[in-house]
């Protein structure tokens, strides 16, 4: 198994870092892998070389057992094409990182690159591994039932901007030469939209830990039973964060834009757009519901600020306030098993 540290080893690792284990020393071996729906290219720093293998589990299982302990491997979030990939790693115990795509893209770009072949990413990831080994998570295999919690949630935000599309369709001027088709179209949505969400709340039920995250978010106010869901599938990290790392990851935190004496407008940038979303909405609610946050946004609104700075301070304090009441649930629950 690779060299890792944790917590004790770095007093000052935050906590989301302390459930998922990094390098201690640098990796002895690393592996640039651009993955592809049926084939990974492969850059290995120990020969130099690049070569292909196919995207099936028993050649990667093959090429997992013929690669030693303090080897790390590197590759990008394609859609899902990467699983088999890490799942062979995991099994074989081979250390391997998921890397941000966006990060990986800015990473190649600050060489002066210009061309991209498949060579040139696996190299790219190989050299992203060697030069930023210390902060780079290594993978774990998630929950089997969040991931399914998760499928079901982007389903449901699809069907969701699906209905949406085509009532606008229907309010369109020429409506009314499709409107039967269209209405048709979308009683079918909602009848799968019904589906959906019954699936969720029945696997929710079926599993403590979700049934306990979901209870807990839903005392917020704002937070009813679709968001409570949507956010223990979307971040599953809440409740092992910092507060101002939980913002960041909702994409609600607000980043400086100065230079020199200029003092820009700080924006909200980044993060995870679906959870985004989801805490505008819950945060609406909150604005108009009694209790702290919706005086909190009234205090806002009298020192001038705009209604969408207020309702974007909502939903900061939204993620920062579910972090910790699922960090102290969780604490509790430990203590009393």
């Amino acid at each position: 198994t690779p060299p890792r540290r944790t917590p004790a080893d770095n007093p000052k690792q935050t906590q989301d870092i302390s459930t998922m284990p990094t390098f201690s020393t640098p990796p002895a071996r690393i592996l640039g892998c651009d993955v592809g729906k049926s084939s990974i290219v492969i850059f290995d720093t120990a020969s130099g070389v690049c070569r292909s293998v196919p995207n099936k589990k028993p050649d990667l299982l093959r090429l997992a057992r013929t690669l030693g302990p303090g080897c790390l491997v590197v590759c990008e979030a394609t859609g899902g094409y990467e699983a088999k990939l890490l799942s062979a790693m995991l099994a074989a115990g081979v250390a391997a990182h998921r890397a941000d795509a966006r990060k990986v893209k800015a990473f190649i770009r600050s060489f002066g690159t210009l061309g991209k072949s498949d060579a040139i990413d696996a190299q790219a990831l190989a050299r992203y591994g060697a030069e930023r080994w210390k902060a780079l998570l290594l993978w774990e295999q998630p929950d089997p039932v969040r991931e399914q919690l998760q499928a079901l949630v982007l389903l449901r935000i699809d069907l969701v901007k699906l209905r949406q599309a085509q009532s606008n369709r229907l309010a369109a001027p020429q409506a009314r030469f499709v409107a039967a088709a269209v209405k048709a179209l979308i009683r079918e949505i909602e009848k799968q939209l019904r589906a959906v969400e019954q699936q969720i709340r029945e696997l929710v039920r079926s599993h403590p830990a979700l049934q306990r995250d979901a209870a807990v978010l839903k005392t917020i106010p704002g937070i009813g039973e679709i968001t409570a869901h949507a956010l223990a599938a979307l971040m599953p990290e809440l409740g092992g964060l910092g507060g101002a790392q939980a913002a960041a990851l909702a994409g609600v935190a607000p980043h400086p834009h100065e230079s020199g004496h200029r003092i820009g407008y700080r924006k909200t940038r980044g993060g995870r757009p679906d959870v985004k979303r989801t805490l505008f909405m819950a945060a609406l609610a909150a604005s108009k519901a009694k209790g702290a946050l919706s005086a909190f946004y009234e205090r806002l609104i009298k020192r001038g600020k705009k209604p969408i700075v207020a309702i974007t301070a909502i939903m900061r304090k939204l993620i920062v306030i579910a972090n910790a009441r699922l960090r102290d649930e969780r604490k509790v629950a430990t203590q009393v098993s």
